[in-house]
């Protein structure tokens, strides 16, 4: 994380089912750091389970909102855009992937 925070991110897509550290200790984690946008940048779950308990379980380790996968691009997009505050539109396709 101490190499992460070199870098200016406008939100996180975390996976929830992470090796080492999963997506909800990583989340406490950042929000942990305090100071420099950690506590407000928006941190979107990536997850397979869309069951209610996961959603609870996200927002109670400070994430702000959850996409259960497969991932779906307008859904994405639909959510950065309203965290981010800004028009996003063509931003996906011209990001190189990888």
């Amino acid at each position: 994380m101490q190499e992460a925070g070199a870098q200016a991110y406008i939100a996180v897509l975390m996976d929830i089912q992470m090796p080492v550290m999963n997506g909800y200790e990583a989340t406490s984690a950042i929000r942990e750091l305090g100071g420099d946008g950690y506590e407000t940048i928006p941190i979107i779950a990536l997850t397979a389970n869309a069951f209610k308990d996961a959603a609870d379980k996200a927002k109670d380790c400070g994430m702000n909102d959850i996409i259960t996968k497969p991932l779906q691009p307008d859904v994405l997009k639909h959510i950065l855009k309203r965290f981010v505050g800004r028009s996003i539109r063509g931003w996906m396709h011209e990001a190189p992937l990888g």
